[in-house]
């Protein structure tokens, strides 16, 4: 998990529950990871007893940010050895630096030598072969580089010390371990599998305090990263942090909110959600799911991905939060990316490219294509552009993409159907672990097709608007009839697919059936919606949370129970309080689930995927776009609502 993200859209850097530098992302947002999820170390020497803070318990850690930005606000203590920290980090708003400032205090009843020891465990482009680092004298920085990628660190006051040496070859670990009797005795420069450590060395009455600060300028070529190592010495590292801090203040407080019927504690995390979100969100577009290379460890693969779904859903909520010109360019980016059949595949890479996926487009058993595709993807999209035009009403931009997007994926929309049922054909559902005729697929699809609609009467077609009009309304007949149970009293999950696609009855509750208001295919005082969710609500229960669906092993700690609470199916049980509230005391329960979110939240404010019941904790990756986000539009929803019944 990562407890707390700096990042700038370019560069991101995260942070693990020990304050141990995990992921160095660049030049995209969740591609390519220089660490590979490696620890940087941090270490302090003091009158010849050493500590690594992830090591010793004990150390006392505090990790959180400055209220309002993207400054962290941490502090070690460690009363054993007898040393305060008190540490900042940021990455610079619009240039590619990562900056720490660390105020040292002496605990200690008398005078001590101290040395703070910094260590690089880089591994660029994502493997640790022919990499360099060396000490540069024309910056006075420890640089780290291959090919196109170059990192450049140094401090002010600069610092004493410094060894680059070989990590993970032949039996040695690293420089770190030679920091360990607080003396740096490497080489110069070093090359293949390599790593580096610095040192600053002072000394401290009792109580007395340092301060210094340290950067890693990040670039493409020697040229950038000196001119950038020689921005932070003429402007001055604080003035850096001042400016950055400032910066993302501003932002998060750009447009005016009135929260009149929300407490404090819960718009602190508001901000929060949307401060997190936009460091998850890459400079070209793409939204990525969540950025945490543990995850890895245990899959082979990761979550730094755009998923179309997540992604609709993520700026939809900043849309809704006043920042258009951040979704501008992940709709642009989905202009790029669709097929040129009119859909979207699973996920892609923060450049665009197509990412790994698990979705067969061939059946080698029956000689028969498949549609590798999870068919919601494409359909929120839709959903989310005209939901951005109808905030907007940036009619150019809207133009922009209506011939190179909208339409294809509307008429795909259209052509997936079966003739006999009227549904959509078979695909994958949004949790990519089954494939068929999904309830929440089928809504989303009918919010698409409305969509394609109201732009199409936009630009005068009239004809095209009606047909995807009409297909959306038929589509919300056929799902009353072949996906609501009238032995259940309630819809469906869906129809699973059969090896020759033959459709049958998966009855298990799942929390994205919310999407049947949501959405608009019934209205939420229908019977079938009020005996659908609360279905949801009596048997996906946790903890006070909402599972993701009955039986979910994924995470899970038990092997019995119902699974994990997700905070995105928490928040999408709120929103169906919130819809169906005809007086304020009625959205008590909504603010319930909200605070139950907020009370799990990280002492950083980060949410990951899941709250585990069984241990206490979050689980899975941390932060979870989707999560941030989904806070933020349930949140504003709530707001929405309040609004209007006391204007009743």
């Amino acid at each position: 998990m990562r407890d707390i993200p700096v990042g700038n859209g370019s560069l991101l850097i995260n942070f693990d529950e020990k304050y141990q530098i995990r992921d160095i992302y660049f030049p995209h947002v969740g591609q390519e990871n220089h660490t590979e999820g490696y620890p940087c170390r941090f270490g302090v020497w003091i009158n010849g007893d050493f500590s690594w803070i992830e090591n010793d318990d004990a150390w006392t850690r505090d990790l959180r940010y400055v209220r309002d930005t993207l400054l962290t606000d941490v502090e070690l203590n460690n009363e054993a050895l007898g040393v305060n920290f008190k540490c900042n980090d940021t990455v610079a708003s619009h240039e590619n630096i990562y900056l720490r400032k660390i105020r040292v205090r002496n605990l200690r009843s008398d005078r001590a030598a101290f040395r703070v020891f910094l260590h690089h465990d880089l591994r660029i482009y994502e493997n640790k072969y022919g990499d360099t680092a060396f000490f540069d004298p024309q910056t006075g920085g420890i640089i780290h580089y291959k090919k196109h990628r170059y990192f450049l660190i140094n401090t002010d006051p600069h610092f004493a010390s410094y060894a680059t040496g070989r990590k993970a070859f032949q039996g040695k670990e690293g420089t770190w371990r030679d920091a360990e009797d607080g003396n740096l005795q490497g080489a110069v420069i070093t090359e293949g599998s390599v790593d580096s450590t610095i040192g600053v060395h002072f000394d401290l009455d009792s109580k007395g305090e340092f301060e210094f600060f340290y950067w890693m300028a990040v670039g493409v070529s020697y040229e950038e990263v000196a001119e950038l190592n020689q921005l932070v010495m003429k402007r001055g590292p604080l003035k850096y942090l001042e400016y950055t801090e400032n910066y993302w203040r501003a932002w998060v407080n750009k447009n005016e909110r009135v929260f009149g019927h929300v407490p404090e504690r819960i718009i602190d995390l508001f901000d929060r959600s949307l401060l997190i979100t936009h460091t998850q969100i890459d400079r070209g577009g793409a939204i990525l799911a969540a950025n945490d290379h543990d995850v890895a460890e245990r899959a082979t693969d990761h979550y730094s991905y755009l998923w179309t779904r997540d992604g609709a859903f993520v700026a939809n909520a900043v849309d809704q939060a006043g920042y258009s010109h951040i979704t501008r360019k992940f709709f642009d980016l989905c202009g790029r990316v669709v097929h040129k059949d009119g859909y979207f595949l699973q996920k892609y890479n923060a450049d665009g490219t197509l990412a790994s996926s698990w979705h067969a487009c061939w059946d080698p058993i029956r000689n028969r294509n498949l549609a590798p595709i999870q068919e919601d993807e494409t359909a929120l999209v839709l959903w989310a552009l005209w939901e951005h035009y109808a905030l907007f009403r940036d009619i150019e931009f809207a133009h922009r993409l209506y011939r190179k997007m909208v339409i294809p994926c509307a008429d795909f929309m259209l052509s997936f159907r079966n003739r006999v049922t009227g549904l959509p054909e078979p695909s994958w559902n949004l949790w990519e672990d089954r494939r068929g005729v999904h309830t929440f697929t089928c809504a989303t699809v009918v919010a698409g097709l409305r969509g394609a609609a109201n732009f199409a009467e936009v630009f005068g077609e009239n004809e095209l608007s009606e047909r995807y009009r009409s297909t959306a309304h038929d589509l919300v007949a056929a799902m009353k009839a072949h996906l609501y149970s009238e032995k259940d009293r309630r819809f469906l999950r869906g129809l699973l697919a059969g090896d020759n696609d033959e459709l049958y009855a998966d009855n298990t509750v799942d929390a994205s059936l919310f999407g049947l208001f949501y959405f608009g295919c019934f209205d939420v005082d229908d019977v079938e919606v009020a005996n659908t969710m609360s279905a949801v609500e009596e048997r996906l229960k946790t903890d006070g949370g909402i599972a993701r669906f009955e039986n979910d092993g994924y995470m899970r700690s038990g092997e019995t129970g119902l699974g994990n609470a997700w905070f995105i199916s928490t928040l999408w049980l709120s929103e169906y309080y919130i819809a169906k509230a005809r007086t304020l005391s009625d959205l008590d329960p909504a603010m319930k689930l909200i605070e139950w979110c907020a009370d799990r939240a990280l002492p950083s404010g980060v949410l990951s995927e899941q709250f585990d019941p069984v241990t206490g904790t979050q689980s899975s990756v941390s932060p979870l776009t989707w999560s941030h986000s989904t806070f933020v539009s349930t949140v504003l929803s709530f707001q929405r609502k309040a609004n209007l019944l006391q204007n009743d």
